[in-house]
């Protein structure tokens, strides 16, 4: 299919491309000053000492931090004595300017906005060509699409990340990225840039599956109850929150093992030791022995708090930047044709 023409949705690949970013991109703006919050309060809780790892998100992705040693100008060691989530927000806007409830958000936008377009235009294109080879089982191509595109997406950026970390980790800089990845191959082979895979395809695979055939669903059924042909923003927003809340429930006890593994990963990195860490099972064996099976369960509201939104937010922008560019090529196709009827 030619990026120039339009795809049986009425839009190229390219214009899904442009239309995945600028929903990565917003969601990231919108989502990541709630875990930039979220850290500082863990922080003067907890000061994170040399070597620690902390999860960031930015509501694309999950991205392992280390702590820098002796860096106390880091954004997460600033001083400051929040009494609670409003109080953080509050004080760090007025202390330190409203640009630090983005701090550390543009290292981890190298992965994850590439990620996200990948993702999501490999997801509209395998669920249009599954639609018309699977005819009376085309239902559940969103099903079979989004774990095929959640696959592939996360197989290409795994490395970049395990690279990512390992950079800060030993605070290297991009131009010395040659010669990070070929310590890491000799040391451990090239299947060592996929550790940390297994357990977040446990994770993510599920989730992608869930979340677009229930968005799928649910999209569809909103625009039959409210007599639509086109859903609307609200019904796009409506579908992507509760899609996303399901998915991100039934997937939580893997999320709780794969954030364990990667901070694991990410201090051995720090401490620069090769010893394989835990299995996936035996992490959630520990778990369970130390914390009984609802340790599987741990953070269930602030999942829910941050998924939801972002699940929103992506998709509902996504399907506005599609319809922008399907009205536009509309316009381009049938604009020549009513110029020579007239």
């Amino acid at each position: 299919m030619s990026n120039q023409t339009p795809a049986s949705d009425g839009i190229t690949p390219v214009q899904q491309m442009v239309a995945s970013c600028s929903g990565a991109i917003l969601t990231s703006l919108l989502v990541t000053p709630l875990d930039v919050v979220k850290i500082r309060l863990q922080a003067q809780k907890n000061p994170f000492p040399k070597g620690k790892c902390f999860v960031y998100c930015n509501g694309l992705m999950d991205h392992i931090c280390v702590c820098e040693n002796g860096n106390s100008k880091a954004w997460y060691k600033a001083p400051g004595h929040f009494s609670g989530t409003l109080d953080a927000f509050i004080k760090i806007v007025r202390r330190e300017g409203f640009r630090s409830l983005w701090s550390g958000l543009p290292p981890t936008l190298v992965m994850a906005v590439p990620a996200t377009m990948i993702y999501f235009t490999c997801y509209d294109q395998l669920c249009a060509a599954l639609r018309v080879r699977m005819s009376d089982y085309a239902q559940e191509a969103p099903l079979l699409a989004g774990a095929i595109a959640r696959v592939g997406s996360v197989t290409v950026i795994s490395p970049l990340e395990l690279i990512r970390t390992q950079l800060q980790s030993h605070k290297q800089s991009y131009r010395e990225l040659a010669d990070c990845i070929r310590s890491a191959v000799e040391t451990g082979g090239w299947l060592s840039l996929w550790r940390g895979l297994g357990p977040t395809l446990l994770r993510d695979v599920p989730f992608s599956a869930m979340y677009w055939y229930n968005y799928e669903k649910s999209k569809a059924w909103l625009c039959e109850r409210y007599n639509t042909r086109e859903p609307t923003f609200a019904i796009t927003f409506i579908s992507g929150a509760a899609s996303g809340s399901v998915a991100s429930i039934a997937t939580l006890p893997f999320d709780v093992v794969k954030t364990r593994r990667q901070v694991e990963l990410g201090e051995l990195q720090a401490r620069n030791l090769s010893s394989q860490s835990s299995s996936t099972w035996s992490v959630m064996s520990r778990i369970v022995a130390e914390n009984g099976a609802g340790g599987l369960f741990a953070g269930f509201l602030p999942r829910l708090i941050k998924v939801a939104p972002a699940c929103a937010i992506m998709i509902s922008t996504y399907e506005f930047g599609k319809a922008f560019f399907r009205t536009h090529n509309q316009e381009r196709i049938l604009g020549p044709l009513q110029t020579s009827n007239t």
